[in-house]
């Protein structure tokens, strides 16, 4: 009987070698991945001297690749920094009516950041930034499950049993928001402190919530992402997370009741102000660290590239110098019961 011929075996695929090159722009800093789609579409982006217009591509580190005919230097490693967002700036790259953003007002020598989440226009406190598209993803995935805490001024005087609804869990115009965790802090005059806690970031859910229970929020404080605290930041501040504290950190979460317990409060690490020379370790601190209405910050006193009509470097691009960074680690937690005391891309949902 005559043998059938055997039918050569198909070799497996190769794996592209590299990166998708949108990944790589993330990585280094020139925008998160979408808005690096979008800049290939539009035709800034050139690799080895070719514009591309599809974002379909793997590039590896032997590849030169420019945007807006600026070299982009090789990925940094994923940093992280805590700032202290004030009331009245929008988080986002541009804002359509012409209001002034937080990357108006961080200092010169951060590189290109992105925002992890998002703080309203009239809600300040900790706002998380990276360099690193993959870090933001990593931290704002519901799936990471962390503590987000605030510290809620109300205008009312609710009692405990009012605030029941929240902690059940509230639908709020269809909506189902998951259980708070909320505390009554104290009564001042016409208006309540409290203290919550959520895990999701609906889009301005706490001021939701408590408008569907006759309270009107009139201010708005998140003091806690996970593990990283606001401690003793000042409005327009901001600090590193050292590497060896971020690596930790990441691998930590919290429980309800590491959310609620006191912490003591630890001597912190020197903040280091736009503009200003670091304070001596012997500085007394601050007797009231909770910030004021009105308190003038330091970025909002700089002139940003737009006033001063001087060009802005690029931090991605490369150089044969770099910048210096902030090199302070996380702060300490605030004290129980008080209030306490600079990245860009689309405006995910949170509060």
């Amino acid at each position: 009987m005559p043998k059938t011929p055997e039918t050569p075996a198909t070799p497996p695929a190769k794996t592209p070698e590299g990166e998708r090159i949108a990944k790589v722009l993330s990585r280094a800093g020139v925008a998160s991945r979408r808005e690096a789609e979008r800049m290939i579409e539009l035709g800034q982006v050139a690799v080895n001297g070719n514009v591309i217009d599809s974002p379909a591509l793997n590039v590896t580190p032997r590849d030169r690749i420019t945007v807006d005919g600026e070299t982009v230097g090789q990925p940094e490693p994923a940093r992280l920094w805590l700032y202290y967002k004030p009331d009245g700036l929008v988080t986002s790259n541009n804002d359509e009516k012409g209001r002034d953003t937080i990357f108006d007002h961080l200092p010169e020598d951060l590189p290109r950041v992105m925002s992890v989440g998002r703080l309203d226009l009239n809600s300040e406190g900790l706002l998380l930034l990276t360099n690193d598209g993959g870090l933001k993803r990593q931290l704002e995935l519901p799936s990471t499950g962390w503590l987000r805490k605030y510290r809620v001024r109300v205008n009312g005087n609710p009692t405990d049993p009012d605030l029941e609804p929240l902690r059940r869990g509230i639908t709020v115009e269809g909506e189902k928001f998951q259980p708070m965790i909320v505390i009554l802090d104290r009564i001042q005059g016409a208006n309540a402190w409290l203290t919550v806690g959520l895990r999701e970031g609906k889009n301005r859910e706490i001021r939701r919530a408590m408008a569907a229970i006759n309270l009107t929020v009139n201010r708005l404080i998140r003091v806690s992402y996970g593990p990283f605290r606001l401690g003793e930041l000042r409005p327009g501040e901001v600090t590193e997370v050292k590497g060896r504290v971020l690596r930790d950190q990441l691998g930590q979460r919290e429980t309800p009741e590491d959310a609620v317990a006191p912490k003591p409060r630890a001597k912190g690490p020197r903040i280091v102000k736009p503009g200003a020379k670091p304070a001596p370790r012997g500085a007394a601190a601050p007797a009231n660290p909770a910030p004021h209405k009105g308190q003038k910050t330091p970025a909002a006193a700089r002139a940003t590239p737009a006033q001063t009509g001087k060009p802005t470097a690029k931090s991605w691009a490369k150089s044969s110098t770099k910048a210096a960074a902030p090199r302070n680690a996380a702060p300490a937690a605030p004290a129980r019961g008080k209030a306490p005391a600079k990245p860009a891309n689309r405006r995910p949902k949170g509060e």
